[in-house]
């Protein structure tokens, strides 16, 4: 299960993390999110312990998502190394998110 994380924790949990992180910009309004929800779930169970899964609430979170210019969602990064390696806009397919890795 992925876990959310907010300004407080995201320098920590994103850009300083081990390994490298999947990150699911999203807001509890957007009807694309809602879709792509269970994907982002089961990539975190199959990639447990190789890639960490969080969501960023844009609306809990407007800093982070202004800092990485998240204009619309759900907005996926991956992060590695505490820098932005890849991003894709809009519900996409699994296969899609796994080859973003």
């Amino acid at each position: 299960m992925s876990q959310v994380v907010t300004s407080a924790d995201f320098d920590t949990k994103v850009l300083q993390a081990d390994k490298p992180v999947l990150v699911d910009f999203f807001a509890t309004w957007c009807g694309p999110c809602k879709r792509l929800a269970p994907v982002i779930d089961e990539l975190s169970d199959e990639l447990a312990g190789k890639v960490d899964v969080c969501k960023v609430d844009i609306d809990q979170s407007p800093d982070i998502a202004a800092r990485y210019k998240v204009s619309s969602v759900p907005t996926i990064m991956l992060f590695e190394g505490g820098a932005l390696k890849n991003k894709t806009v809009g519900a996409v397919p699994k296969q899609q998110l796994l080859q973003m890795l």
